[in-house]
């Protein structure tokens, strides 16, 4: 009888010792607990996506203008330019067209609002020949529109200024008129050489000396006849010609359309080149 009492309690021991071992082997192989600093995958992406938007990229694009938003260029500001077209008072008329190019980039507030090789056209308004006695040869020129390297095209009010380099002896007054150079030295030169011609022809001639200022005379009459009926020194403006367009009135750009990252380039044009005002003249 107590044996099998005994028996049963071992029994029964076994199992609650089988029963504990397999509760604490199922806790040991279930779900591990994170780790203290760890955190799961989910949170770790969403940090950083919000660490990438807190930190400013360096390589952004430069923020766009508001729509509507505007540029002044202000009145009397210089834009260099170089001619693409000659012009000349000896067959210049009024209404011809003139087309010039910019040579230096225009800046505002440190920014290019009109680069280098930028095309610039207008048209000529008066011309006058050089007189044959007096007067220059004068032209009359305005600038009327400016194409940027985008094609975006801008009324413009400007006209030529600055010191004109046209290889001769033309100058630019304050109200933009173009006038040729003067021959007044030429004038004197040719009378100077026509008496002297004159003289020594007389002489000769007459082997004496009332010959000779009779020749003298009538050299000098010739000479001032060549000036009287000979015109003076067209003005002209060659092809790679240098002058300034002086703006009149701001020019309004629209600040979404100017947005240039370089200074641009103009054409690579020959200069004019150097020469001396010369009229038609008896060939002394």
């Amino acid at each position: 009888m107590n044996s099998a009492r005994d028996g049963r309690y071992s029994l029964l021991l076994v199992a609650a010792l089988f029963a504990a071992a397999t509760s604490a082997l199922g806790q040991q192989t279930g779900p591990v607990a994170p780790q203290a600093g760890s955190q799961p995958a989910a949170q770790t992406h969403a940090n950083l996506q919000n660490s990438e938007a807190a930190t400013p990229s360096s390589t952004a694009a430069p923020s766009t203008p508001a729509s509507g938003a505007k540029i002044e260029v202000p009145s009397g500001t210089h834009i260099p330019l170089v001619l693409h077209n000659a012009i000349s008072t000896r067959s210049a008329r009024d209404g011809d067209p003139v087309y010039l190019e910019t040579l230096f980039p225009v800046m505002v507030d440190g920014r290019v609002v009109i680069p280098a090789g930028s095309y610039v056209s207008g048209e000529i308004t008066e011309t006058k020949r050089p007189g044959r006695v007096k007067g220059r040869g004068e032209l009359m020129v305005k600038l009327t529109t400016i194409i940027l390297p985008n094609a975006y095209m801008v009324k413009l009010n400007a006209a030529p200024g600055g010191s004109a380099g046209t290889g001769g002896g033309e100058t630019i007054d304050k109200e933009g008129k173009i006038s040729g150079d003067t021959d007044k030295t030429s004038d004197v030169a040719t009378i100077a050489k026509t008496t002297a011609a004159g003289a020594g022809i007389g002489g000769i001639a007459s082997r004496s000396g009332a010959g000779a200022g009779i020749g003298a005379g009538v050299g000098a009459a010739a000479g001032l006849m060549a000036v009287l009926l000979s015109r003076g020194p067209e003005a002209e403006l060659p092809r790679g010609s240098t002058l300034d367009a002086v703006i009149q009135r701001p020019l309004i750009l629209d600040a979404d359309k100017v947005q240039f990252t370089s200074p641009g380039q103009a054409s690579s044009l020959a200069g004019p080149p150097s020469r001396e005002p010369q009229r038609s003249r008896v060939p002394f």
